[in-house]
């Protein structure tokens, strides 16, 4: 006889209706449904036999209890097919070794008849319970793996966001005055003297090297964190390589002092990749360092390490702010009068890091801040002994 869903109160598509469909059709894995197979005939009799050795210890309440724990845990992990075997399996075997008359399939008192029945209904509705639990286990598995997967997507959105809106700020800024300063120089409606010639001329020389150095440094990121930068450390002379970055920050060196031991070692870097880092973070110093308040180059050497201060009075970075400043496309004054889209820092550190050196940040004493490189020394030559090669 057929039955519709109508006639068992309920309407077509109901909830009811659509859990007992997808119930019975597991969301497992092939290999945990076999495992569930397995485990439901090894445990089976495993668990009768252990049973009728402890007969006379145990009722058959506690009998009934202990094949209720293996569904369970069958369920848990085979989900509703294996479980339900289990369950078949038990409440036979309970028939057979554990209730009167004994070894037959048969069933003498109603308490007996209501006890397996009642394992059978529990049974069923702990495997339907457990298949759903672990459906949910495994969507929410599949949710976070979704999550973790659209991550790198959403951190490179905001990214390009934060590129489009600090490198379109930067790019126009330079590129008007370069044009404007051009169009100055073709009118022939304006005159100039040539004091305002050589205005116009060093406005466009300056903002093409503003721009210059957008672009380099946006292709310094770029191979950076592709991994395809060139790095080759070999020993150098620190003071050679400072003030080759002096050269190139220009007049602004001026208010720079420097302090450098006299004995100081050769450090192992990349020379021109090292004047970069110290012009930027130099360059970086000037930028908030106060009027007439000179920015410091202390270079000393720690045991096996150089390292070089760079120190200045500025306001500070507090310590919450002092990791993301070295964030690309980071700048902490917000106030717009500072020029630059954040990358300096953030190529500095990579840069360092990629000469198996550190760039770290830390206060200076009295107020401001002080940005601290370490690179190895020059390794030592091994001392000879009288005997060896080259004593």
């Amino acid at each position: 006889m057929d039955v519709s869903p109508e006639a068992m109160g309920g309407r077509p598509g109901s909830r009811s209706s659509t859990f007992l469909i997808a119930s019975g059709k597991s969301s497992l894995p092939s290999r945990r449904r076999l495992a569930g197979y397995a485990l439901a005939v090894a445990l089976a009799p495993l668990l009768t036999l252990v049973l009728v050795i402890l007969r006379g210890q145990l009722n058959l309440t506690t009998d009934v209890l202990a094949f209720l724990v293996a569904v369970t845990a069958v369920a848990l992990l085979g989900g509703l097919g294996p479980a339900v075997l289990e369950a078949i399996a038990g409440s036979l075997l309970l028939n057979f070794y554990f209730t009167p008359p004994m070894h037959r399939f048969a069933i003498a008192e109603a308490n007996t008849a209501a006890a397996l029945v009642t394992f059978i209904v529990v049974a069923v509705v702990v495997s339907l319970l457990g298949d759903r639990e672990a459906r949910r286990t495994r969507q929410a598995a599949a949710a976070i793996a979704a999550a973790e997967a659209a991550r790198p997507i959403a951190e490179a959105d905001r990214t390009r966001a934060a590129l489009l809106a600090t490198v379109s700020h930067d790019l126009r800024t330079p590129l008007a005055a370069a044009k404007v300063a051009i169009r100055c120089l073709r009118s022939r409606d304006i005159q100039l003297t040539a004091a305002d010639h050589g205005d116009l001329l060093a406005t466009t020389d300056e903002s093409l090297d503003q721009l210059t150095h957008l672009v380099a440094s946006l292709l310094d990121m770029s191979r950076l964190q592709a991994g395809a930068m060139p790095v080759f450390p070999r020993p150098a002379n620190l003071e050679e390589i400072i003030a080759r970055s002096l050269r190139d920050i220009g007049p602004q060196a001026r208010a720079v002092k420097l302090s450098i031991s006299p004995d100081l070692p050769q450090v192992m870097a990349d020379p021109p990749i090292m004047e970069r880092v110290i012009a930027n973070v130099t360059a970086n110093a000037l930028r908030f360092s106060p009027d007439r308040s000179p920015v410091l180059l202390v270079a000393t050497a720690r045991g096996e390490r150089i390292e070089l201060r760079v120190v200045d009075r500025g306001p500070g970075v507090p310590l919450g702010d002092r990791d993301r400043m070295f964030s690309p496309f980071q700048r902490l004054d917000d106030t717009g009068t500072t020029s630059g889209v954040g990358l300096g820092l953030a190529v500095s550190r990579s840069l360092t890091e990629a000469m198996r050196g550190t760039l770290e940040p830390e206060e200076t004493p009295g107020g401001g801040l002080t940005m601290a490189i370490s690179l190895p020394a020059r390794p030592r030559p091994a001392p000879a002994y009288p005997g060896s090669p080259g004593a």
